[in-house]
């Protein structure tokens, strides 16, 4: 079974690398090459960013409302595609508008991947009772954001910030292969509750607190996560090597997701969920009232060690309460995650614009994760009295 799972687990990884740690996080380094170049103002960028989210909220809500049970493989299949020709259309191009038009396709393509492979992977865990290994999943991304921010650099030495877009399409070509081989679809269709999932979960009832405060988490969290490498950028602590900010994102985001995993089977979902983000709000405040480089990296690391261990939680959580129908739970939760990162980098690219820093933006973004965090709070005594209720068969 272990000689199955691993490459399984691989080929999820894979997915995500592709699809989310490149297809969609990669603008992020890669825009203050193309603003250097070009001297596009930050509110074009958050249009960009923006656009791209778009995609990714229709693409989380078609995800979610189509029943694709049967199909899941073939339609990840095709998302990873247009992911991989979407990253490299990229560099082929100097409309604003095509831009608007590939990264809203793109959002909708890696919505599809997280939302299917969420599925596929985390359906397959729990028939074998792995759950837990969803934090090792999760990780994909900060790999992808990882390895990405590793290749930039050399990438826009060699071609520019076009050559950068389609070298990362190559990579993300060659790593497809091992997915087609890897990952397949042969879970269980239906999916019984474990002890586990009982005995941890809050009632169904409590559903819309997460599902509020996973919207709050993606208004908030996309600020940092599209402008803190342009935010590093533009300091007289970073020159040429501002990607190395987003690079301690990829190596703390890495191994957060399991982290988060084995505290949630320890402490709670929802607790970890409260600390994650209480955190992650800490981190996104620092560059505001402690300028340097320390700063930067501080906040980097805190944001990469919590940013994907809230995706795990929050998902693995919803699924946990609605185990009957995964892919609509995650559908919905990544849906309105999707509804808020839309709205920040809009609200951020004026704000910089207006107030010519990003300070006030930051600090909106920080209160809103907190006030997520706060709401959070009410669903631990839901999750305290359910432990130890064991349903009979």
């Amino acid at each position: 079974m272990k000689k199955q799972l691993y490459p399984f687990l691989i080929g999820g990884i894979l997915s995500l690398i592709i699809a989310m740690g490149i297809g969609r996080f990669a603008y992020t380094p890669i825009l203050p090459l193309m603003q250097k170049k070009l001297s596009f103002s930050n509110t074009v960028a958050g249009y960009i960013a923006s656009s791209n989210y778009a995609g990714y909220l229709l693409g989380a809500i078609l995800a979610g409302a189509i029943p694709l049970k049967k199909y899941r493989l073939i339609s990840l299949r095709i998302s990873l595609i247009i992911s991989i020709l979407t990253t490299a259309l990229m560099g082929l191009s100097y409309s604003y508008l095509f831009w608007y038009v590939l990264r809203f396709i793109s959002g909708v393509s890696s919505a599809y991947v997280l939302i299917l492979t969420s599925g596929i992977v985390l359906d397959k865990l729990s028939t074998i009772n792995k759950t837990s290994l969803s934090g090792l999943f999760y990780g994909g991304v900060g790999l992808g954001i990882c390895l990405s921010s590793m290749l930039i650099p050399s990438l826009n030495h060699l071609y520019q910030w076009e050559g950068t877009w389609i070298g990362l399409a190559v990579v993300s070509g060659i790593l497809v292969f091992f997915i087609w081989i890897w990952l397949d679809d042969n879970s269980n269709s239906v999916v019984m509750k474990t002890k586990q999932e009982i005995t941890q979960s809050p009632p169904t009832k409590w559903l819309i607190w997460l599902i509020i405060a996973y919207g709050l988490e993606g208004l908030g969290y996309i600020v940092t996560g599209t402008f803190i490498v342009s935010i590093a950028e533009r300091t007289s602590y970073f020159h040429k090597d501002a990607t190395l900010v987003w690079m301690f994102v990829g190596l703390s985001a890495m191994p957060s997701c399991l982290i988060w995993s084995l505290l949630a089977k320890k402490w709670g979902y929802v607790k970890s969920l409260v600390l994650a983000m209480a955190l992650q709000s800490l981190g996104m405040a620092i560059p505001v009232f402690w300028i340097s480089k320390t700063s930067f990296i501080i906040s980097a690391l805190l944001f990469g060690a919590t940013f994907m261990g809230i995706t795990t939680l929050a998902t693995t959580l919803g699924r946990q309460i609605n185990p009957s129908n995964s892919s609509q739970t995650i559908g919905i939760l990544t849906a309105i995650f999707a509804i808020g990162q839309l709205i920040g980098p809009i609200l951020a690219g004026v704000l910089s614009s207006f107030t010519h820093n990003f300070n006030t933006a930051l600090i909106g973004a920080s209160s809103v994760v907190l006030i997520g965090a706060v709401m959070l709070l009410n669903g631990i005594q839901f999750e305290r009295k359910s432990k130890g209720i064991v349903i009979s068969k």
